[in-house]
């Protein structure tokens, strides 16, 4: 795939991605794409089709993924999620640096492909902490709520194991998290400026 180097953020539900994310795209506009992944679940409230996600049905997921269509796609809490090769090509095009917000499981596809992202683990600074913020949202089942908290414990081992991560960040301040984050991609970054200034 042509274009700048993307970017893999990973992390626990709650850990605070979304919102570093979000800072990351408002502070480089013009720089950072979304990859829109691609889910089976319902949108939460507030979500839009096309931006927070692509919602599509489980046929229609199933068919793309065995056409190869899909760079990563996991099942989890029973719904399927994915990122197209369409997806992040497109943003690509635009001379972004693609960021792909995806589990452990997609981590793990997606180091099996020539993509070669900078990849980050986000991690909350307790698993006390974590389970406040999934409660506090109120949109989890109690059940969803003690997978994704189990799953966290997984992933938290998983991200300490060599290789896996370019750089693990505890988000338990959001100013110093997103500061260790910009100075992951601040190489990247400034290959990008360069490159839209000489457009």
């Amino acid at each position: 795939m042509s274009g700048p180097r993307p970017v893999v953020l990973s992390g626990p539900s709650g850990a605070g991605k979304s919102t570093l994310l979000k800072k990351l795209l408002k502070e480089y506009e013009g720089i950072f794409g979304f990859s829109v992944s691609h889910t089976t679940r319902s949108p939460r409230p507030g979500e839009e089709n096309g931006k927070d996600y692509h919602y599509v049905t489980r046929e229609y997921m199933q068919a793309s993924i065995d056409k190869g269509e899909f760079i990563e796609s996991a099942v989890f809490s029973g719904n399927m999620y994915g990122t197209s090769r369409a997806s992040v090509q497109a943003v690509k095009d635009k001379n972004l640096i693609c960021v792909l917000d995806i589990d452990m499981q997609g981590v793990r596809a997606v180091k099996t492909t020539d993509l070669n992202p900078i990849y980050i683990f986000i991690q909350p600074p307790s698993m006390s902490i974590l389970e406040k913020r999934l409660r506090d949202r109120e949109t989890e089942s109690e059940e969803s709520l003690q997978k994704r908290l189990h799953a966290a414990q997984v992933d938290m081992v998983i991200s300490k194991d060599p290789g896996i991560f370019d750089i693990v960040i505890v988000n338990d301040s959001l100013d110093d998290a997103y500061g260790k984050l910009k100075d992951a991609l601040i190489e990247e970054i400034k290959k990008v400026q360069k490159i839209n200034l000489s457009c």
